[in-house]
């Protein structure tokens, strides 16, 4: 499926483009932060390894982080968790693919959802199209990008086979990103995926944070592996990213049962 709209993001933005990026990013980050802390009840676990992780990790370390899909705002909701510093600082701020029959039908949409670095990725076209590789530059640079690796809203909220676009990022970077996944709780409370699509007031949210990790020795075993094997380079990248893929899935299950039992004490307490 062809992208409908100019590819959005210019070899060298101007400064018009930055200052408009850095406004959107923290005005929609603001609001975030205002909607979720102030008018919804949120609970965070595990809080300071994500904001350590946007401000102090090394230049040359990209991250990765994973989280689940149950509603149409998830992102930017869930970044409420941010400081505000860290939501109007353009550059620290994380990049993420999008939908791009929802969020970059129309040239204004394109100019706004570019500029809060979410980056077109048409469904179907797989692992190998001008989004995703878009993406892995911005690793390559030691940048932040978060991934919904169910791929969609999960609506059923059952466990979905995770999308190997996240197996491609990592076999591919030629940086080694810390892996950071999050299960949050609530979030379909506050945007319901019925209609009217307004966001509510009141409700409980929960965030995990679970263990930050590496699959650089993961990696690296795979990739010695396939160098000593006769195949074709199709085959060893495709098996790459089964296995990688899998791994990250063993570690992205393991938050939801945690998630969901915080969760439900939070609500026992109010």
């Amino acid at each position: 499926m062809p992208l409908e709209v100019r590819w959005p993001f210019p070899q060298c933005p101007a400064l018009a483009w930055r200052v408009s990026g850095s406004i959107i990013m923290g005005m929609v980050g603001s609001y975030s932060y205002f909607w979720t802390k102030y008018m919804n009840c949120l609970t965070v676990h595990n809080h300071k390894v994500l904001l350590n992780l946007i401000d102090q990790r090394p230049s040359d370390t990209p991250l990765i982080t994973l989280s689940n899909h149950q509603s149409c705002m998830d992102d930017p909701h869930i970044w409420g968790v941010l400081k505000l510093r860290q939501l109007w600082n353009f550059n620290k701020m994380r990049w993420t693919p999008a939908a791009s029959d929802i969020c970059f039908t129309r040239e204004l949409h394109s100019r706004f959802f570019s500029r809060g670095k979410c980056v077109p990725v048409c469904r179907g076209d797989g692992v190998y199209q001008k989004g995703m590789d878009f993406i892995l530059e911005r690793l390559n640079r030691g940048e932040w990008v978060h991934i919904f690796p169910e791929g969609k809203i999960n609506m059923s909220e059952e466990f979905l086979r995770l999308k190997w676009g996240v197996g491609r990022l990592i076999a591919e970077c030629s940086l080694n990103p810390v892996i950071l996944p999050l299960w949050h709780v609530g979030l379909s409370d506050v945007l319901p995926n019925v209609t009217p699509y307004i966001p509510r007031t009141g409700k409980r949210i929960t965030v995990l944070v679970g263990k930050p990790f590496s699959v650089k020795d993961l990696v690296d075993s795979l990739r010695a592996e396939n160098k000593s094997q006769v195949r074709t380079q199709g085959v060893t990248q495709l098996e790459m990213r089964k296995t990688l893929t899998d791994f990250i899935q063993e570690e992205f299950r393991s938050l939801k049962a945690q998630a969901e039992a915080l969760h439900g004490q939070n609500q026992t307490r109010s």
